[in-house]
């Protein structure tokens, strides 16, 4: 058996299902149940993925050009701070 669920739209959000609705030729009701599922889907697959996951793309990405940045970056930050002081 369906539900009946009722929401406020704000007007943006409003004249864009409208819009999509009559691009695609659906119902405003069939517009928000598809993006209700794409959520749902999405929401189940990020719940799982660990912070690392999100962000190993990024990781080696950039180089500095400093060779011993991770062993001396305590050396540095303090001599950036007594630069900037």
């Amino acid at each position: 058996m369906q539900s009946q669920l009722t929401v406020r739209l704000s007007e943006d959000l409003e004249t864009g299902i409208t819009r999509a609705a009559r691009k695609l030729r659906l119902r405003r009701s069939d517009i928000v149940r598809m993006a209700l599922e794409k959520f749902l889907i999405e929401f189940e697959n990020t719940g799982h993925i660990k912070p690392y996951d999100r962000v190993k793309s990024l990781l080696g990405s950039y180089a500095s050009g400093i060779q011993d940045l991770g062993e001396s970056h305590r050396n540095y930050l303090i001599q950036r701070f007594k630069r900037n002081a």
